[in-house]
């Protein structure tokens, strides 16, 4: 890495000072998963949190009609509870500590410290009764080895992108970031509030239906990164046939987009991919953003550099905090709701954070690369080969089909809806 691109790493104690001044929220999850919380199973649950330090027995929730949530006549169940109050209490329940193995280097402070946050964060809203270990990748498994190991209980959870197992099953795209999909504001809408047909599900219980059959893990968005950059290349990319042999970094499903147009698809842990540049096993690479790109090195090509945008396959990437569905059925409701709770405010503390840290990298970028964006005609065909794959795995999966369908949907209504006042005020807004 050069030294100019040393001194954009930020420090971890930066990135804590920042993400420490969160505040926790939190969301339902379905009933289908024993412990699992509805509505008002998560509200009761989080009046447990806050409640949970006082000396005295606190009274039980009085009936509540069905569907509505219970209510208790404690103080810190009360509407003016703040989050700070629940941070502050002495949790009741048991000593447990969990090892979380994650897929970051300690070096990409953003994403690790996503990890590192939100296990901070579970062991505050626990009175430190629930101290979750995190990991860098490779100190337990392999960056890219997290979720097989949760799965198989060599850990009690993990912290990774979905997307990196797309090899065990397709539907593991769904969870981080679609090629062409969503951003960051309507992949949450997605996952947290959104419903399929049935009126029932959003996207988080549609992936954990799935999870728990496949894998026997639930999981959480714990992190999130926003849309990403195009990557790094040594020369211009300006028509299909650029592409061709072109080997390249890239994850999930996006791969088999770049190999139909005449690409190859390398995939690589963050860690690997410094060493993939020096040794000429990639011509491109990309990662994140101009942060996390500089700490990894991607910088490194030899002769020109073009730095492309947008990341097409990433237009808002999400992490996953991934449970052991026997570790989570062994939790007090309490520590659920915790592990809620915290996952949800690492996932938007994240994102807060790489907003504030990728503009300002991007300055230390405008001085020695050229900064391009993909031309229409590429953009074009990446997007109708996207479609092409996604109906081609729609008809070898039937898990994949039956997610993809309601996931359409969502995405050509919210895209209508953010075309209208969104898209006019941010064409504005660059234009200032």
């Amino acid at each position: 890495m050069t030294q100019e691109a040393n001194s954009t790493a930020t420090d971890s104690s930066a990135v804590d000072m920042m993400l420490d001044e969160a505040d926790s929220s939190s969301l339902a999850r379905r009933g289908f998963i024993k412990g699992g919380l509805g509505v008002a199973g998560f509200a009761a649950a989080s009046a447990i949190l806050a409640a949970c330090g006082d000396d005295e027995e606190a009274p039980a929730p009085a009936a509540a009609p069905d569907g509505e949530a219970a209510t208790t006549t404690t103080a810190a169940a009360a509407p003016t509870t703040t989050a700070s109050d629940t941070v502050a209490v002495t949790a009741q329940g048991p000593e447990i500590e969990w090892e979380m193995a994650t897929s970051w280097p300690t070096a990409l402070v953003t994403l690790f410290g996503s990890a590192q946050y939100f296990a901070r964060r579970v062991g505050e809203l626990t009175g430190g009764r629930f101290v979750i270990n995190a990991r860098p990748a490779g100190e337990i498994v392999g960056g890219l080895e997290v979720l097989q190991t949760v799965r198989d209980l060599g850990v009690e959870m993990g912290h990774t992108a979905s997307y990196y197992y797309v090899g065990i099953s397709p539907v593991q795209q769904f969870g981080t970031a679609v090629p062409f999909g969503l951003n960051q504001r309507q992949q949450n809408a997605w996952l947290y509030g959104t419903f399929d047909n049935d009126g029932r599900r959003s996207g988080i219980d549609l992936l954990n239906e799935f999870y728990a059959e496949e894998h026997g893990i639930i999981t959480f968005p714990g992190g999130a990164t926003g849309c990403q950059m195009g990557g790094w290349f040594t020369n211009e990319i300006n028509t299909v046939d650029d592409l061709n042999g072109l080997k390249m970094r890239i994850p999930g499903l996006a791969g088999r987009v770049l190999e139909n147009l005449g690409g190859e698809q390398v995939t690589l842990a963050g860690g690997e991919i410094l060493q993939a540049i020096q040794t000429g096993a990639i011509d491109g690479a990309e990662f994140v953003g101009p942060t996390d790109d500089l700490i990894l090195g991607l910088n490194e090509f030899q002769g020109d550099l073009f730095y492309y945008h947008p990341g097409w396959w990433e237009p808002g990437t999400a992490l996953e905090v991934q449970i052991s569905l026997d570790r989570w059925n062994e939790l007090p409701p309490a520590y659920q709701a915790a592990v809620q709770a915290a996952a949800a405010d690492a996932n938007m503390r994240t994102m807060a954070t790489y907003d504030v840290l990728n503009q300002r990298d991007l300055q230390t970028v405008k001085g020695f690369a050229q900064i391009r964006e993909f031309s229409p005609e590429l953009m074009a065909a990446f997007k109708a080969e996207t479609e092409n794959v996604l109906d081609s795995v729609a008809a070898e999966d039937e898990n994949f089909a039956r997610i993809l369908g309601p996931w359409r949907e969502f995405r050509d209504g919210i895209s209508e809806w953010h075309g209208l006042a969104e898209r006019s005020f941010l064409s504005q807004q660059t234009q200032v």
